[in-house]
């Protein structure tokens, strides 16, 4: 865990999902596997070479950014992709309960950051497979609200999801905290948009936040 800023009125908590609120490499590996595979079989071509393809793009494009990471979304619109059609795909195939399971030690830890906070989730993925998501693991009725690419059609590390995530639990920048797993994803805008941030490696994270919240020491 990289703490970045903590808000002095914390009021919401804004969770990035994927390897934030699960950590299962297989299903963070299948999410995007499964959408190059997809995209190859479309295009005629290998799955490796599509794998290629994204990965080849991907550096290029974090050469020209100073480091910067370029979501999936994002990247396949570079080869015709739209975001639309990346909606689409992940609603067909994406699958979380063939991963994922309810997780008995963050359930009471989200219920305890309920009592003091808004929760919601920013995700990239449509707010369908996300809430499939949240089920999967048990906290779909902890976190109703959701704000998926189908949402803003925009791709993190957009402005636009995290200022409705603002809007929609009613709480100023400055009082919101963004946590998740990559920081130009789910920390960097956020931070310049006068929110917290804090970088997390996965739920085990997570599961420390209600003791190290309330201890005010960060």
């Amino acid at each position: 865990m990289k703490i970045y800023r903590i808000p002095e009125n914390l009021q919401t908590i804004i969770f990035d999902i994927d390897s934030t609120l699960y950590t299962n490499t297989a299903y963070a590996f299948e999410q995007v596997d499964v959408q190059v595979r997809h995209f190859a079989e479309l295009r005629g071509i290998t799955a490796d070479k599509a794998r290629a393809m994204v990965t080849s793009y991907r550096k290029e494009w974090a050469l020209k950014h100073g480091g910067q990471k370029i979501s999936l979304g994002n990247t396949l619109t570079a080869f015709g992709v739209t975001i639309e059609d990346s909606i689409e795909w992940r609603k067909k195939l994406l699958d979380p309960a063939l991963f994922l399971k309810y997780d008995e030690q963050l359930i009471p830890v989200l219920k305890a950051l309920k009592e003091k906070y808004r929760l919601i989730c920013v995700t990239n993925n449509p707010v369908l497979p996300a809430r499939k998501t949240l089920e999967a693991i048990g906290i779909a009725d902890i976190i109703p609200d959701i704000i998926g690419l189908d949402t803003c059609h925009k791709s993190k590390p957009a402005k636009e999801p995290f200022l409705l995530a603002a809007k929609k639990t009613d709480t100023a920048n400055e009082n919101c905290l963004s946590i998740g797993d990559r920081y130009d994803m789910d920390i960097s805008l956020p931070l310049e948009l006068g929110m917290g941030g804090i970088l997390v490696t996965g739920v085990t994270d997570i599961y420390t936040l209600p003791s190290f919240l309330s201890t005010g020491t960060f």
